[in-house]
């Protein structure tokens, strides 16, 4: 029997993908973190490693209003993260 592979959807282009592809944010009570163990506590999101969906995100406003935090606290380590 095949173990099943977890799959998350990236917020930005809405694409279903592998978990291990993804780089997930959480916005913990310390401030908005990069999660690169997937096992931090608080409310997370998924973005692909693509600099489409990264850049997108930094630019949206809706980041905001619908996860209640920017990401320009974690730009550089996004960048770092996309070109891993």
């Amino acid at each position: 029997m095949q173990k099943k592979i977890p799959e998350r959807m990236c917020v930005i282009c809405r694409q279903m993908k592998p978990k291990s592809s993804l780089i997930r944010i959480v916005n913990t009570t310390d401030g908005i973190v990069v999660d690169k163990t997937g096992k931090l506590n608080g409310r997370g999101i998924y973005l692909c490693r693509c600099r489409d969906c990264v850049e997108k995100a930094l630019k949206s406003k809706s980041f905001v209003k619908q996860f209640g935090f920017t990401l320009e606290s974690v730009a550089e380590i996004l960048e770092s993260a996309i070109e891993q």
